[in-house]
């Protein structure tokens, strides 16, 4: 999927069962302020949809927005909100387009694109996750952000997209934790790089990350000269993911000094189980 929300699913949502009952619900008397003229319903909405398609899309927003303004009680306002959330959202300007969705939320907790709304304040943090090098904040956002929509809608249309876009959020979330405890280690503070891999083995388990994380322990380890902490992450390793460069990195180190570090057919290393293994490191 691509950084921006499909716009015609967006649309084909939004106009669904839209226009029975729109003239009724677009009557209304005015809001007593002077500072601009009531109009139609429907026209104003139609003139927000115009800025959203020559990608105006701030102004869209401000449109979709005086649509629920001047008339908070018709039809037309629910979806101006919602339109205005995307149109932010579509202009990059995601602040106020979690603002919007968020108020959305808590105004129509029950109405049926709830969950679409949920998917674009993921999706509004997922867009702005930053290097593994900075500051990890919308990352972070963005996993709680999908974990919530996934636990209150697992049968949406939207789940599946965010189960796979929290798993690259937590491999992103793995992947700072390594830089960190890589810089530590380069500075020979082996506790405080034991501390960040030992979280990403612990926390990152389903993540791309965690061989190297086993690897940096059994180095650490060695380093502090407990081996049998680094004989047993090796033996994790080796159980785990037999074929990595990683375990083959690890065997030549604990082998080098002459420490049990083959693991036997199976997956079990000599007079070990895995089980066992765990409850060692942990």
């Amino acid at each position: 999927m691509s950084r921006f929300v499909n716009y015609r699913l967006c649309r084909a949502i939004l106009a669904a069962g839209f226009v029975a009952g729109v003239l009724a619900g677009c009557a209304g008397t005015g809001t007593g302020e002077e500072e601009y003229v009531e109009r139609p319903a429907e026209e104003l909405y139609a003139e927000a949809q115009a800025l959203l398609d020559e990608q105006d899309y701030r102004e869209a927003a401000k449109a979709f927005e005086e649509v629920e303004r001047q008339h908070p009680y018709s039809q037309w306002a629910v979806r101006g909100q919602l339109m205005a959330a995307f149109a932010y959202y579509q202009g990059q300007f995601y602040p106020d387009a979690v603002a919007t969705l968020e108020n959305f939320i808590d105004l129509h907790p029950g109405h049926k694109d709830v969950a679409y709304a949920h998917y674009l304040i993921g999706r509004s943090y997922y867009d702005q996750i930053s290097d593994v090098g900075r500051d990890q904040e919308m990352t972070e956002e963005a996993l709680r952000a999908f974990n919530e929509l996934i636990r209150r809608f697992p049968d949406s249309d939207y789940a599946r997209d965010a189960e796979l876009k929290a798993d690259l959020a937590r491999d992103h979330l793995a992947g700072k934790e390594m830089e960190i405890g890589r810089y530590y280690q380069s500075r020979q503070q082996y506790v405080a790089a034991i501390n960040r891999f030992r979280n990403v083995v612990q926390n990152y388990q389903t993540t791309t990350h965690v061989p190297e994380a086993l690897h940096r322990l059994t180095e650490s380890y060695l380093a502090l000269g407990v081996t049998e902490e680094a004989t047993a992450a090796a033996a994790v390793l080796g159980h785990n993911y037999p074929q990595s460069e990683w375990y083959a990195r690890s065997y030549a180190l604990l082998d080098g000094r002459d420490l049990p570090a083959k693991v036997a057919a199976g997956g079990e290393s000599e007079g070990e189980g895995n089980g066992s293994w765990f409850s060692r490191l942990f």
